[in-house]
């Protein structure tokens, strides 16, 4: 088996630990963000942390789970990692309703 590329590596632990916080207690997810990151939710944009995790904490669904089909990572110039994560979630807005 060939070792992945650290990017690779990197990107693919990002996208698990985002995903399982996301899932499980979406309040914990500040600590992923910084001042500075931008979120665009349907066309809505989001500057900062404190406004990101508003937005996230506000969603309708009381419970959803993230299925990854497909994820590509990226090193980019200046030492980041760009990645793209394709998927199906399932969302529930309460206890007996899941769309």
């Amino acid at each position: 088996m060939v070792d992945q590329p650290p990017w690779e590596q990197i990107g693919s632990s990002f996208v698990q630990h985002y995903y399982q916080m996301f899932d499980n207690d979406r309040t914990q997810l500040g600590s992923i963000y910084i001042d500075m990151s931008c979120l665009t939710w349907e066309g809505q944009k989001f500057l900062g942390k404190r406004a990101i995790v508003d937005k996230l904490n506000s969603l309708p669904f009381t419970k959803i789970a993230h299925s990854i089909t497909a994820q590509d990572h990226q090193p980019t110039p200046d030492s980041a990692i760009l990645s793209m994560v394709i998927g199906q979630l399932k969302a529930a807005v309460d206890s007996d309703e899941e769309k």
